[in-house]
């Protein structure tokens, strides 16, 4: 018997298919795809725009105002909703979609999915070259598009209708595998999108994804259960992929059960709350004295769901040369690193299977003694850094500290670059899990803004903590990417956005000048400018309050309590601006490894290349 076909456009059936894919987040039935940040041009305006015009009921268009700040959205979206719930960002050819490769590398590098999917060149090449299109003299299948292939999981270009038959399954099945989840890049010829096809209506069946959870091979699990036995100094270290794998609960109940205290990661931090008994602060460079600590003289270290990168492990400073790790990990590839007994598996899956193995086996009990004691102490450092003080102009962490204070516990604090992930990752004390989102997988400068209108999207739906996004940044993240203040005006979507004014890239500032070269090029006042004693002053306020925010500048920390308040209270996102040191930071106690200059004529600089020599040679080598 002939099967039922359905004779529609490429785009049309794209459309159709994406609009029939569905997931479960807290046991309701809900879109994969939430909605489409979009910005037409000619690549995608009369073909992609004609199919999504029809389903606005079903899959919302946000219009952009810039397609990096899109797909950075898209991001900060699926972190709130922990990669259970995806966005789409689309752009036209050329320019539109070479700006959106920045924030494919950060998903990519943060392993979290987004589709995108940009116009492309006639896969007839007839008219060619068509406006924006590159040429490469010697391969003329070559476009911008191409461009992503380094920065996405999984890429195509769809040159004939019937390929996204096969092309769309296997993106979002890349997507949502906690293995190889990150972006998945689609590109569609234009003429491709305008040819009509008969699809068969079984394409179009609903489906509903269940995102997997694999098991750990059995004798892996038994050698890691063995090897953990064996330790009188654990610790665990709990990365993004606890958070990922819904593990938060099951992770407090072994490492409350087994006696072993939790430092976290970065992008793991707020998988506990800070006040939770197990919890131990975030570790590395921008950690804290507690978990720092822990690290030097843990003898196993149990790795749970993260990468590993150079700021968890202060560039393979932490930990001691015969310290064993443990690691945790859905990719094969980050549970193989530095020798660590690799488990590879789901977080929650594997934490239950290595549970049910220990038996009676505890962790002896000065360990956590000892956690606590070093923790205790690292919130009286906090609490030092953070008191008001009578100084013309208050810190960073001064500014966290009432920030913290007045955020709800349901609110989500989002930082990405400069002085600001240090800050708050060390300063923050998350009152709710899952209400912390640092992006320091990639440290996109420009991040914050355009996540905080993704989260507050993400937030009216299932599997989410509520509450407003608050977003924390400097006046140099500002100025590079702010336009999503106006896209969530514009949406009606609420966020509070706190902008630190310290007069340039003062936390690069900070590293520059710490390795001996003098200020340059990144305070305003030591940068190639007209007047650099009484640079002209952006009031990021006034600013604000013309893309349609409700705005305030405020002096004092008293002022910016009140001031908070007052944004907690307003129906729409909310710009405060507050002048802040560019010189006092909460120290760290971790080293990292970055490229000093063999030979200088700066005497500080050859004194710092000699520090960093002496970091070198602490570095426990892995493979």
């Amino acid at each position: 018997m002939q099967k039922k076909k359905l004779r529609l456009t490429m785009s049309q059936a794209l459309v159709k298919y994406l609009c029939n894919q569905f997931t479960e987040i807290d046991g309701e039935q809900v879109p994969l795809f939430a909605g489409l940040f979009g910005i037409f041009g000619h690549g995608n305006v009369t073909c992609l725009s004609e199919a999504l015009e029809q389903v606005q009921d079903q899959l919302p268009t946000y219009r952009g105002q810039n397609e990096q700040s899109m797909a950075l959205a898209a991001i900060g979206f699926a972190k709130a909703k922990r990669r259970r719930q995806i966005m789409i960002a689309a752009t036209s050819i050329g320019p539109g979609a070479a700006n959106m490769v920045t924030a494919a590398g950060t998903a990519m590098a943060n392993r979290l999915p987004v589709l995108l999917l940009a116009g492309d060149t006639f896969a007839n090449r007839l008219p060619d070259p068509v406006l924006q299109q590159v040429e490469h003299f010697d391969d003329p299948t070559v476009t911008v598009n191409d461009a992503f292939k380094p920065v996405v999981r999984y890429w195509d270009r769809i040159t004939q209708p019937e390929q996204i038959i096969t092309s769309l399954p296997q993106a979002i099945a890349t997507m949502l595998d906690p293995a190889d989840c990150g972006p998945a890049f689609v590109g569609l010829a234009q003429d491709t999108q305008e040819k009509v096809f008969d699809y068969p209506e079984a394409f179009f069946e609903p489906k509903v994804w269940k995102i997997p959870r694999p098991r750990p091979d059995r004798s892996a699990l038994s050698a890691a259960v063995k090897l953990l036995k064996t330790a009188k100094r654990p610790l665990i270290i709990s990365g993004g992929g606890v958070r990922y794998s819904l593990a938060e609960e099951k992770l407090a109940e072994f490492a409350a059960k087994r006696g072993i205290p939790v430092v976290e990661t970065i992008a793991g931090k707020g998988a506990l709350t800070h006040d939770h008994p197990v919890h131990a602060g975030p570790i590395g460079i921008v950690g804290s004295t507690s978990a720092n600590a822990l690290a030097k003289d843990a003898d196993v270290i149990l790795a749970i769901g993260t990468r590993l990168q150079d700021f968890t492990t202060g560039s393979w400073t932490a930990f001691s040369q015969e310290a064993e790790f443990i690691s945790i990990n859905a990719s094969r590839f980050d549970a193989t690193k530095h020798r660590a007994l690799s488990v590879v598996g789901d977080a929650l899956e594997t934490l239950i299977d290595i549970d049910a193995e220990l038996d009676n086996w505890t962790a002896p009990p000065e360990r956590m003694a000892r956690a606590k004691d070093l923790f205790a102490k690292w919130n009286e450092i906090l609490d030092e850094h953070q008191k008001p003080t009578n100084a013309l102009v208050p810190s960073y962490a001064q500014v966290i500290g009432v920030m913290n204070k007045v955020a709800r516990p349901e609110d989500t604090l989002i930082g990405a670059a400069g002085g600001t992930p240090g800050e708050i990752t060390k300063g923050w004390r998350v009152k709710n899990p899952n209400t912390f989102d640092c992006e320091f997988g990639f440290s996109c400068m420009g991040y914050e803004i355009a996540a905080g209108w993704g989260c507050a999207i993400a937030q009216q739906g299932p599997g989410t903590a509520g509450g407003t996004p608050i977003v924390m940044l400097g006046d140099g993240t500002y100025m590079m990417m702010n336009s999503d203040i106006y896209s969530a005006v514009l949406t009606g979507h609420k966020m509070i956005v706190v902008v630190c004014d310290n007069g340039g890239y003062a936390v690069i500032n900070r590293l520059q000048q710490s390795k001996g070269v003098p200020g340059f090029n990144n305070l305003l006042t030591d940068c190639n400018i007209q007047h650099p004693e009484n640079p002209p002053h952006v009031d990021f306020a006034k600013h604000a309050e013309a893309m349609g925010a409700a705005t305030r500048n405020v002096e004092s920390l008293a002022e910016l309590e009140t001031a908070l308040q007052w944004a907690q209270e307003n129906d729409r996102t909310t710009v405060i601006s507050i002048v802040s040191d560019a010189w006092k930071w909460v120290p760290g106690d971790a080293d990292w490894d970055v490229g000093v200059p063999e030979s200088s004529n700066f005497e500080k600089v050859r004194e710092a290349r000699r520090a960093q020599d002496e970091i070198r040679a602490r570095q426990r080598v892995g493979v």
